[in-house]
């Protein structure tokens, strides 16, 4: 309330959340449903009172019920059960969504929802609780460094997921802010999905690991197939630029310099032959 009041912004892109893979969501269900909804209802009824012009909600395609036709429509949100592995971050998204269509419908603000595909790139979480490709990128890089036979990837590899690159969002939200007004939300990707399992192979590849990928199938897959259907945003004239194969790429350098800089600060952080964050001085 204080920060809209000094600022008075007049556009706001509310991406701020809570967010993490499968495990991440299993181990902290109530942080994630808690923060998330105060995030969003604090944030959208500040824009109201302060008169904001235009707010955009970056919702999530996790969202939509577990076994809905694919590609999925916007018009199949609350139309099935949700996948149990991400539901309390889903449920606070939905609310989201749903905040945005109320303060719309009863004070006529120019709030919209964007769902976009899985979202990576360079300063993603690379840590425990990441989505699956920084894990991926992680633990890969990891396994090289310390020369391992293998690495175990959770699940069967058989789920499909369709992935945007962070820059790519970027520029999604910019151009919807400036051309979309409904007041149902809107998927955000680039219409093309791919298995986990040909995932684990490209990071592989991108990072130079030579061990073996382990499929645990006694871990749980997540949402069998997650594919957007993107007709009304290319319609309106924008499609994604970056290919996954970049992106991974990207996303690996930006690995590298966020690795390179941790040890830096950690080294920067030891005194007098004190041990800082496992680094000796």
């Amino acid at each position: 309330e204080a920060w809209f009041a000094r600022h008075r912004p007049e556009y706001v892109f509310l991406l701020a959340a809570r967010v993490g893979g499968i495990w991440a969501n299993s181990t902290y269900p109530a942080e994630f449903i808690y923060q998330n909804l105060l995030i969003e209802a604090n944030v959208i009824h500040a824009a109201w009172r302060h008169g904001v012009k235009k707010l955009l909600f970056l919702g999530s395609s996790c969202a939509y019920p577990k076994h809905c036709p694919q590609p999925i429509r916007e018009e199949s949100l609350l139309t099935g059960a949700i996948e149990p592995t991400n539901e309390p971050y889903a449920v606070a998204k939905l609310a989201g969504i749903k905040l945005c269509s109320a303060y719309r419908r009863q004070y006529g603000c120019r709030f919209i929802a964007v769902v976009p595909a899985n979202t990576y790139g360079p300063g993603d979480d690379f840590g425990e609780g990441g989505h699956v490709v920084a894990s991926l990128v992680k633990r890969m890089a990891e396994a090289r460094e310390q020369g391992l036979p293998s690495v175990v990837v959770w699940g069967t590899g058989k789920p499909r997921r369709e992935f945007l690159y962070v820059a790519d969002v970027a520029e999604a939200c910019l151009f919807l802010m400036q051309r979309y007004e409904e007041e149902g939300m809107i998927n955000g990707g680039g219409g093309t999905d791919t298995a986990i399992s040909r995932l684990a192979r490209l990071v592989k590849s991108t990072v130079g690991y030579r061990g073996r990928l382990v499929f645990d199938a006694s871990r749980p897959d997540g949402m069998p197939r997650r594919l957007l259907d993107v007709r009304r945003i290319r319609k309106l004239g924008w499609r994604p630029r970056i290919s996954l194969e970049q992106g991974l790429r990207l996303t690996w350098q930006g690995y590298r310099r966020q690795a390179k800089a941790g040890v830096a600060l950690a080294e920067a952080a030891s005194v007098g032959g004190t041990t800082v964050g496992g680094v000796r001085a």
